[in-house]
């Protein structure tokens, strides 16, 4: 049996604060290993996202994780969203260097410079040993990366300073996941490297993300979808048949876990963990979210 997570980002508006959490309540009852909210570019999401985890973590009975960079924030400051988490009862962590902002000014605090460096700090910490760590990976190379060998060593740094796990940018060709998963067991990363899985909702928007990403979007890919984005009711089932033709042939490598990257949308997720043989519980304690 397959073991999965979902990835949200923090809403922006009180609609898309109820969609938030209604896409994680009817996502939590395939048990996943935990739900997780993203941080946006720079940080800019901070206190949405602490907001949000308060939330899921008030109404939802599973881990949540909580995503935290080191671009534009102090080191007092990481360690004040740190003591937030201990509050919330978060023990899970996703420490990433981070984004900028597109078109901001260089950072004048840059706190911890690298993931590393963030996942040192957090070790250090007297409740270090509670939280479970994971990190970002990139079988395709980061963007701003010297080179893969370079890419490679980082992550290895960054497990080696403490990380439980890595989870992977997304990425749509399996070979390209197994053949990098190999490339990192020789290099001596021995925590278990999970694959980051965009079911295809938009494919514009998916395009324009994966262009800043560095992740490739096969031609195969955008024959089927491209013209779809008008068509939601053809490219869903298209989208669907894709995300679970990809988990399929990555269980057939000897993949059991996945992490997906919901877009805050429940159904190409859900419908992708049918696919994999997962099943749904009737349903999930929550409570009602104040107005």
């Amino acid at each position: 049996m397959v073991a999965v997570s979902f990835e949200f980002f923090p809403p922006t508006t009180p609609s898309g604060r109820q969609r938030l959490a209604g896409c994680a309540a009817e996502l939590a009852r395939f048990d996943p290993a935990f739900l997780s909210v993203t941080y946006g570019a720079g940080g800019t999401s901070r206190e949405r996202t602490v907001g949000a985890i308060a939330e899921l973590t008030s109404t939802l009975d599973v881990p949540v994780a909580g995503h935290l960079t080191t671009i534009n924030a102090s080191k007092d400051d990481i360690h004040r969203v740190i003591d937030r988490y201990v509050e919330l009862g978060v023990g899970h962590i996703v420490a990433l260097r981070g984004d900028p902002p597109e078109d901001a000014t260089p950072p004048t605090d840059v706190g911890y410079e690298t993931a590393a460096e963030l996942v040192t700090a957090i070790r250090s910490r007297p409740d270090g040993d509670r939280f479970d760590l994971s990190v970002a990976a990139y079988p395709e190379v980061h963007p701003k990366a010297a080179s893969g060998q370079s890419d490679l060593d980082n992550l290895k740094r960054k497990v080696d300073a403490g990380a439980d796990r890595a989870i992977t940018q997304f990425f749509f060709d399996p070979d390209v996941f197994l053949r990098f998963q190999d490339r990192a067991v020789a290099a001596g990363v021995d925590v278990p490297i999970v694959p980051g899985i965009m079911p295809v909702a938009n494919f514009g928007g998916v395009a324009r993300f994966a262009g800043r990403c560095g992740a490739t979007i096969p031609e195969w890919l955008s024959a089927l979808l491209a013209d779809l984005d008008d068509d939601p009711e053809v490219q869903q089932p298209v989208a669907a048949i894709v995300a679970a033709e990809q988990c399929r042939r990555l269980v057939e490598g000897g993949v059991d876990r996945f992490h997906f990257y919901t877009m805050n949308r429940r159904q190409l997720p859900a419908a992708t963990c049918r696919a994999l043989g997962l099943r749904a519980r009737p349903s999930v304690a929550t409570t009602e979210l104040a107005p």
